[in-house]
Parts: C-alpha cells; sequence; structure tokens
C-alpha cells in the first residue's frame, strides 16, 4: 500500500523550495506581475529549473533528469501553488514533458530537463482528462489553425501541436503567432496560438 505520508527526503524539497520562493515570489510582487504586461518571473525559472534542477524531475537520469517520481512533483506544485508561483512549472515541466515521455522522444526531451527550454503542450488546460480536443491541420507538411487558451505559451520556447493526422509536432515560437487572452485568472496567462505554414518535427 502507498504511503500517504511525505518522506523526510520530500519535507526537505518542500523545505528547499519553500526557501527559495520566500525569498524570491512575494505576494506583492506576483500581484503586480498578474496585472503588467510581463506575468512570468523568468528569473525565478531560471532559479528553480537550473540551479535547483526541478526541471527535469520526472525525467529518468539516463536522459539528463533527476529520476523523480510525482510524489516529489506533487510536492514542488503544492509550493508553487502555495506561493502563486508565476513560473511554467506545470506546463513545462510537468504536462510537456510527460508528452515528450510518452513519445519517446529524447532530444527536445532533454532540453526541457535542462531548464534553458521551455515547452508547452498545445491543448487548453481546461479540457477534462479524457476530452477531445482541437488539433491543427496538416497541409504540403506544414501546420495550419488555430489553438486557444493555451497556458504560458508567451514564455515557450517550443510548443507541442496535435494535429489531425494523430501526430504531435514540436513547433518553434518564432514560427508561431501569439496573442495573449483574457483569463479568469490572472496568475495563469493564456494565449491563442495561430499556425499559418509552421514547419513542425513530428
Amino acid at each position: 500500500m502507498t504511503d500517504l505520508l511525505y518522506s523526510e527526503e520530500e519535507e526537505a524539497l518542500r523545505a528547499a523550495v519553500r526557501d527559495l520562493l520566500t525569498d524570491h515570489c512575494d505576494a506583492a510582487g506576483v500581484l503586480a506581475r498578474a496585472e503588467s504586461e510581463a506575468p512570468h518571473d523568468l528569473a525565478l525559472w531560471k532559479s528553480l529549473a537550473e540551479g535547483m534542477g526541478l526541471a527535469g524531475l520526472l525525467v529518468p537520469e539516463e536522459q539528463g533528469g533527476q529520476g523523480a517520481t510525482h510524489r516529489e512533483a506533487a510536492v514542488v506544485l503544492e509550493e508553487l501553488g502555495r506561493a502563486v508561483a508565476p513560473v511554467p512549472y506545470l506546463t513545462s515541466a510537468v504536462v510537456a514533458t510527460e508528452a515528450l515521455l510518452a513519445c519517446g522522444e529524447e532530444e527536445l526531451l532533454a532540453r526541457l530537463a535542462s531548464g534553458r527550454t521551455v515547452g508547452v503542450l498545445a491543448v487548453a488546460l481546461h479540457l477534462a482528462p479524457g476530452a477531445a480536443f482541437p488539433a491543427v491541420r496538416v497541409q504540403d507538411g506544414a501546420l495550419h489553425g488555430e489553438l486557444t487558451g493555451i497556458a504560458d505559451a508567451a514564455v515557450a520556447d517550443v510548443l507541442l501541436v496535435p494535429a489531425e493526422d494523430g501526430g504531435l509536432y514540436a513547433v518553434d515560437s518564432d514560427a508561431v503567432t501569439v496573442t495573449g487572452q483574457v483569463s479568469l485568472d490572472l496568475t495563469r496567462p493564456v494565449a491563442a496560438v495561430r499556425l499559418d505554414g509552421a514547419a513542425g518535427r513530428r
């Protein structure tokens, strides 16, 4: 039976993340960012992702990550939620990372694990698990369409875009048009992503 109580190692991870957030993520700063044109704190993300190695928490060690479990990721997410930290941890280090692990893609996975690349799965976070989701069309090897409600798209280096042919395509952010959308949750910026003949790697 799984132990529902956190271990000493997990509590030590919690304490380390909480200490960093206490020093670099105060409530006034979060509120100011949420109401600004730059809601993400990329300096904080660098400290978490590269400094603490949290971007690669779920990535196996042989692929450049920490080889941890979802329990450790949950600890980090709890602390980020507690501080309302404006970083793309859920979208890049959890959702996009899990998508790449499922696909068996190693090169991009290693880049996400390093923390120097932010990846975002171009599926709206408000969709329920197992629900149908919009996909773009593939025409002559290029991607066309628009996807809306994509969290953290504004700071993504690479978007993982689902297509109608059943493939998942890695698309560089400079190949798409990202337009911010109004979000009911100001701490979770969302955007529309438009692809007009964008190149993608399946």
